[in-house]
């Protein structure tokens, strides 16, 4: 498989991530992440799998909109890592969580396909003063 084809696949379900998560579709989440996937949010909290579906079926944490841009990948055999940004305006639990992240993404392949194994999301700049 070449370098292209596999960043096209990688691009691909990057862009199903982005809109199962604008959607807040949680069976579409579901099925292009690993049993054991993690989310290392912005500020050190891990969420395993369930924890991180589970913002989206109780309806706790909703994105308005979402982009990811700027990607870069990686490719080592069975794994792929990318590092981009993500703009997004969502909220949680009422509070805004809107704004840019350097966001990491883990790849693994999955029989023909890939999957997320792993998203790490860190702030481009530190939180506005109170």
């Amino acid at each position: 498989m070449t370098t292209t084809s596999v960043n096209d696949q990688i691009r691909e379900v990057g862009d199903r991530w982005v809109r199962a998560e604008a959607a807040g579709d949680v069976d579409a989440l579901a099925a292009i992440v690993t049993d054991d996937f993690r989310l290392v949010g912005p500020f050190g909290f891990v969420l395993d799998k369930e924890q991180w579906l589970d913002r989206y079926r109780s309806g706790d944490f909703v994105t308005t909109t979402l982009s990811w841009h700027d990607v870069e990948s990686r490719i080592y055999g069975d794994t792929v890592v990318a590092i981009g940004t993500q703009s997004q305006a969502a909220a949680y639990k009422g509070t805004a969580s809107d704004g840019e992240f350097r966001v990491s993404h883990v790849f693994v392949r999955d029989g023909d396909s890939w999957v997320i194994a792993s998203i790490q999301l860190s702030l481009t700049a530190p939180p506005a003063a109170r």
